[in-house]
């Protein structure tokens, strides 16, 4: 069951807004993580699987302050209506070399020279 929660959570700093994103990265489960508010004070974070509790308690211990706001289910877009992929061609196609093998006229070659 794909989800979505919101955690408030008490970030006065960039840094600790870093902090509470790589805590709730770290989080098995997670899929996307984002601060979310007109203060980006709030992290909303979408998993499959994800407890929203223990989520929490591991904000609470390295971070101080962290509350619930909202969990709620994530419903996938109409069956019926799929987006269409883009293709990306990224490479291009190997450059082939070709090399003439010319036979060579004299089919019994002298003894070696060099002495």
């Amino acid at each position: 069951m794909k989800q979505k929660i919101v955690i408030k959570v008490s970030m006065h700093s960039s840094k600790r807004r870093a902090e509470a994103l790589q805590v709730a990265a770290a989080v098995d489960g997670v899929t996307s993580v984002a601060l979310h508010g007109p203060d980006k004070d709030k992290l909303m974070i979408i998993g499959d699987g994800v407890d929203a509790v223990c989520l929490t308690k591991a904000l609470r211990k390295k971070l101080c302050h962290a509350s619930i706001d909202i969990v709620e289910e994530v419903k996938d877009s109409p069956p019926g209506k799929k987006p269409v992929p883009e293709l990306i061609i990224c490479c291009q196609p190997p450059q082939v070399e070709y090399y003439r093998v010319v036979p060579d006229p004299d089919p019994d070659p002298a003894p070696c020279t060099i002495m």
